[in-house]
């Protein structure tokens, strides 16, 4: 085994993080789908980029990244997720791990662990609410909570500068996150999810005001964009509308005059 399998079955067998086996199971091992994966960012990175992960979880797409030869700041607020991303990058120069949640203001806010599912982690409480009776979150429990400490999207870019991609994951918290950017990367995305289609909206608003001209989406984890053309942020948010619940949640892809991939 190399060392990066060898450090996933450690992390596994770890109580401390022992609850991330089914994601370090879907998201590390597959060949294929890390070559879609690259595939698919490759429209948006080259070697060289700075790219911001804000929501890393267990790191695929920071690894994805890096792959494609970005340097990589992942902003990951759970403990657990932190311990692992610092196990699997402890030797990658490339990676800088920020340990905290992105919001609208410096500070500290309560992050609702999922301990069966950390990938649903939120700092949300609506996105929460939402869940509640929700035809496939029926079942998922927010269990724990841990204080956190926040940093903005504009703080990242004063540390770090101006990354040519940011992905941000955070679970009905992206427009807190947009609400901290003043300075528009030329390319950006956005997780939505149908049982929070109002924060969707939000970000697409907010957006708009910092002007991204151009949209699309993927859903799932299917890594392809389902638009053949961008479209303008009204008729984005008519797509998102439209969508059945089954849908669940995608990526909405954003992007500004300064930059056509």
């Amino acid at each position: 085994m190399d060392a990066r399998t060898v450090a996933i079955e450690a992390l596994k067998q770890d109580p401390a993080t022992s609850s991330l086996r089914r994601s370090l199971d879907f998201y590390y091992g597959d060949p294929a789908r890390d070559a879609t994966l690259d595939a698919f960012y490759a429209r948006f990175l080259t070697a060289g980029d700075l790219a911001f992960d804000v929501g890393a979880h267990v790191g695929d797409h920071t690894g994805c990244f890096r792959r494609l030869g970005a340097r990589v700041v992942a902003v990951e607020p759970q403990p657990a997720c932190s311990r692992a991303l610092r196990t699997l990058y402890a030797d990658d120069a490339g990676v800088t791990l920020v340990e905290a949640a992105c919001g609208a203001a410096a500070g500290r806010i309560p992050l609702a662990v999922n301990t069966a599912n950390p990938t649903v982690s939120t700092a949300a409480a609506d996105f929460r609410r939402a869940a509640q009776g929700a035809a496939g979150w029926r079942h998922e429990r927010w269990d724990a909570q841990v204080e956190v400490e926040v940093v903005t999207l504009d703080a990242l870019i004063d540390a770090y500068g101006v990354p040519a991609f940011v992905k941000i994951d955070v679970e009905g918290f992206e427009d807190a996150v947009l609400a901290g950017l003043s300075r528009p990367p030329p390319v950006l995305s956005f997780e939505f999810t149908t049982i929070a289609r109002p924060v969707a909206y939000r970000c697409l608003d907010r957006l708009v005001g910092l002007g991204f001209d151009d949209f699309n989406v993927a859903l799932g984890d299917s890594r392809s964009l389902l638009l053949p053309d961008w479209v303008p942020a009204v008729r984005m948010a008519e797509r998102l509308r439209a969508l059945p619940h089954a849908a669940n949640s995608g990526d909405v892809y954003c992007r500004s005059g300064r930059r056509r991939p």
